[in-house]
């Protein structure tokens, strides 16, 4: 999900004037990190970047996620609506389990993905996330199988960090400011997802509610240098809206949240 420049955020209304976007202009350009090897305990703006190796000590991650802008308590639940320029509708459900897995040394929290169309599971996949001790986020990997008619098509896409070269990224950070770009993962020629954050205060509607005081980034991978996505981040509750801004015109909207212990 890539492009040579950030798309600016005024251009985000007009894709999707159907779900009622309200969305101010960022009005800046995203600058770059620096490069370097990162550690945890830095300032946003060295956050990694591409395939720079990083020191992550498990000592100063925990699995126990309350960052603001994607608070992952267990049993949390968020179900998405997902669409495409032709129409077609696919359910995205995204459950934080009880449990962990250790990666790297450090104890992750397991968060399972489900994307089915009509009824049939496309994607399944288990992502890892643990937080470090500023509050950043950190993604660990992914155990992902897509499905073609009920049958495994592919596992492309699956990563490890610590394994075959893998590299954990950030997720969300613990202080975003504009401008600051990081990587979300690196698998080379696999998995090279990054974001910069593009907009605070930021408001939106979906068919959960009205949101204000949004989180957005731009997202994007050099796997795929035509694409970029606008992803929306709720606080206190996380990802309502995600808006492919150039190489097509999905979106997926936050549809329904379950709390932990809510029927």
């Amino acid at each position: 999900m890539a492009s040579e420049r950030p798309a600016r955020l005024a251009g985000v209304g007009a894709l999707l004037g159907l779900i009622a976007l309200c969305v101010s202009a960022c009005g800046s350009d995203v600058r770059s990190s620096s490069s370097g090897v990162a550690a945890v305990g830095t300032v946003a703006s060295d956050l990694p970047t591409g395939g720079e190796p990083v020191r992550l000590d498990p000592a100063e991650f925990s699995a126990n996620i309350d960052n603001p802008y994607w608070p992952m308590a267990p049993g949390s639940r968020w179900r998405y609506r997902e669409r495409d320029a032709a129409g077609n509708t696919r359910r995205i459900e995204v459950t934080v389990l009880g449990k962990t897995e250790r990666i790297a040394g450090i104890d992750a929290r397991v968060v399972h993905d489900v994307v089915s169309e009509n009824g049939e599971v496309q994607e399944d996949t288990y992502d890892w996330y643990a937080q470090d001790s500023e509050g950043n986020i950190w993604y660990l990997g992914e155990d992902t199988t897509e499905y073609e008619h009920g049958r495994v098509k592919t596992r492309k896409g699956s990563w490890r960090a610590g394994i075959d070269g893998a590299q954990a990224g950030v997720i969300l950070p613990a202080h975003p400011r504009l401008g600051v770009g990081y990587r979300q993962e690196y698998y080379e020629g696999e998995a090279e997802d990054a974001a910069e954050v593009l907009g605070l205060g930021q408001r939106a509607r979906v068919p959960y509610g009205f949101f204000d005081r949004l989180l957005v980034t731009r997202d994007y991978t050099p796997l795929e240098p035509d694409v970029v996505e606008h992803k929306f981040y709720a606080l206190g509750l996380g990802p309502i809206l995600a808006v492919t801004v150039a190489g097509g015109r999905d979106h997926e909207a936050l549809v329904r949240f379950q709390r932990r212990g809510s029927s």
